[in-house]
């Protein structure tokens, strides 16, 4: 079993920045994916940016890209997510994920609200 807690949400005004994080405890294998999502009201939850264990594989939304910046600390189990440039449509709640043998752990979800 996998628990994800998620931190580093909060109220920003555009342009802004914030950085969120995500530690992994469990039966984490040396192989996974971990990334974020994020689903705002009346909307599906949506792929932000995920990363593999190794670090070679990457993808982002298109949305995001050039703006947010994923990275990973494997000693500490933990998944990051630099978000710069931040936009009004950044807002949501996003969640942190872990993909390990075909199973995908999901963290409780963090609110991030861009807005003057």
């Amino acid at each position: 079993q996998v628990q994800l807690v998620e931190s580093g949400g909060g109220l920003v005004q555009p342009g802004g920045s914030l950085r969120l994080s995500c530690a992994a405890s469990g039966s984490i294998f040396s192989f996974n994916v971990m990334g974020w999502y994020r689903q705002a009201p009346g909307n599906q939850r949506e792929l932000v940016a995920g990363m593999s264990s190794s670090g070679h594989i990457t993808s982002y939304a298109d949305s995001v890209k050039g703006r947010f910046t994923i990275s990973r600390d494997n000693a500490k189990n933990t998944v990051y997510l630099q978000m710069d440039s931040l936009k009004p449509e950044d807002t949501a709640v996003y969640y942190c994920y872990l993909d390990v043998l075909r199973q995908r752990s999901w963290g409780q979800g963090t609110q991030v609200t861009v807005s003057s």
